[in-house]
């Protein structure tokens, strides 16, 4: 007989956890045994100041992927846990994704994805609370995927003032993309400004931003400031502010 599964951590349990500015880990992806993590020094990314190469800009203005929200968070998560060149083990446990996805039940955790031809081929997932947004993991399985995730999160949470995007740990990758790494007291000072509802939902900052295009497009054909494409919509909101 297969043993018990581990329980699910309790979604209030994981909210409280962020909130104090830890999270849980794994040893692997069959661990049910999670450790809880609090970094002596966080990565952020500044959202009124986030930018992009013109490399990585080209490609979100070339609407090379078709990007949603929380359309597929557990192939998000199950793609985030597969092995990897330089990670061969996932700190993502089965007991982790399915917490993860009870918290995605609730609607406090969120994914991005980038679709081409059909094929998820990037994105990234991550916890909402407050007016923070805390970036879990990432993938990629086209060249840009996971940097045109990252560019529309950013645009999401900038549409609903949203004030913090953590990245938990500093990377090279991320630094290259423009995040930078404070104390972890400094960062605990920051979320604890960002209390309150935002002015929307991530998934209702998509929407609003899809529909605006959308709504534009099918005006006078032109292209105007309303009348851009999503890719474009998107480059332009985050050059405008800059």
């Amino acid at each position: 007989m297969h043993a018990p599964a581990p329980p699910l951590i309790p979604s209030e349990m994981l909210l409280l956890a962020y909130r104090s500015g830890i999270f849980p880990m794994a040893d692997s992806r069959d661990d049910p045994e999670i450790f809880w993590v609090e970094p002596r020094e966080r990565a952020v990314f500044p959202l009124e100041t986030f930018s992009m190469s013109k490399s990585l800009r080209k490609a979100v203005r070339q609407d090379r992927f078709r990007v949603t929200c929380d359309i597929a968070f557990p192939d998000v998560v199950e793609s985030c846990a597969q092995p990897r060149p330089d990670h061969p083990e996932s700190w993502i446990s089965h007991r982790i994704a399915a917490s993860y996805a009870a918290l995605h039940d609730v609607g406090r955790a969120h994914s991005v994805e980038c679709w081409q031809d059909g094929e998820l081929v990037g994105g990234l997932y991550g916890v909402s609370f407050d007016q923070v947004f805390c970036g879990e993991s990432m993938f990629s399985r086209a060249d840009n995927a996971s940097k045109v995730a990252l560019v529309w999160l950013v645009a999401m949470l900038r549409h609903a003032r949203f004030k913090v995007l953590d990245c938990q740990f500093m990377t090279d990758h991320l630094a290259s993309l423009g995040a930078v790494a404070m104390a972890q007291a400094d960062y605990l000072t920051m979320i604890e400004g960002a209390r309150g509802n935002a002015a929307m939902t991530l998934p209702e900052a998509y929407a609003s931003l899809v529909s605006g295009s959308a709504a534009g497009a099918a005006g006078s054909g032109g292209e105007g400031a309303g009348s851009l494409p999503p890719g474009k919509l998107i480059a332009q909101s985050l050059t405008q502010t800059s």
